[in-house]
């Protein structure tokens, strides 16, 4: 098997500056795809959010991030910072920034939430592990090629305004990666495979 290489990736990414929300919303927030380079290929970093009944996001697994607070200075520190304090990982210690994947409009059980989440991806440079918070309950590596094939993919039941629709998603060892999480990544996976037609036709 072809492996998906860490300069792939850097060229996926410069292809195009990201998108951004263009309706208004009321918050901002942001959230790290965090890669690494292990001796089987890329692995991406995800966590299992903490139950919380004030989280409609609560049990999910996802990446690490969170709102935009007054002291960022900008949505690359809200990821660095959200980071930091959820999984113990300094980015900007130990990161490097790969670029950036289009911002995205926050859906919740189905509904727009006023927030929009703008995803920053980073190669992690130090053979460091996550130490879960409090906000955290778990993490999870798993292989980028894997991610990118068809092994785990799969469809999840859900209903909206009373009628059941079939989402994509993930499967993968027991986790379940779906929603905002899944949209994210399918924005990466797309920019792969637009960096790889233009290099073969080039």
């Amino acid at each position: 098997m072809v492996r998906t290489t860490i300069d792939q990736v850097r060229r996926a990414l410069s292809l195009r500056p990201p998108a951004s929300v263009d309706e208004p919303v009321g918050s901002r927030a942001a959230v790290a795809l965090v890669l690494r380079e292990t001796p089987t290929g890329l692995e991406l970093l995800f966590i299992h959010r903490a139950e919380h009944r004030d989280d409609p996001w609560s049990g999910h697994v996802a990446f690490p991030g969170g709102r935009a607070q007054p002291e960022d200075h900008d949505l690359l520190r809200t990821a660095v910072r959200e980071t930091d304090e959820e999984i113990g990982i300094d980015l900007e210690r130990c990161g490097e920034v790969l670029g950036q994947l289009d911002e995205v409009h926050a859906m919740a059980r189905g509904r727009p939430v006023d927030l929009a989440i703008h995803p920053h991806v980073f190669l992690l440079r130090d053979p460091v592990e996550p130490r879960p918070g409090q906000e955290v309950n778990g993490f999870v590596w798993l292989g980028l090629d894997d991610l990118l094939g068809p092994r785990w993919r799969s469809t999840l039941e859900r209903t909206y305004q009373g009628v059941p629709v079939q989402l994509p998603c993930f499967r993968a060892d027991g986790h379940l990666i779906w929603g905002l999480t899944f949209r994210m990544f399918q924005n990466l996976e797309a920019l792969l495979a637009e960096a790889g037609q233009a290099r073969s036709s080039s």
